[in-house]
């Protein structure tokens, strides 16, 4: 699994533990659906910006998003 993708999933499963849609999760952070999901998915890259908002609304350190072990 490629490192971008890896860290789409991750963001993917913490999104989903905080019972949050796309949408929802998309809206808070000022981004449309369909780049977070291509950023779940692998497709997109996400800025540092995007990826710490993430983080901070999702109440996880941006390192658990990049833990690829």
């Amino acid at each position: 699994m490629s490192r971008l993708l890896s860290l789409g999933v991750n963001i993917k499963n913490f999104r989903k533990a905080k019972k949050l849609s796309q949408n929802q999760l998309a809206e808070m952070i000022d981004l449309s659906r369909e780049h977070l999901a291509c950023i779940e998915t692998g497709k997109e890259f996400i800025s540092l910006r995007k990826l710490f908002l993430i983080a901070d609304v999702l109440g996880v350190p941006v390192k658990e998003f990049v833990n690829f072990d």
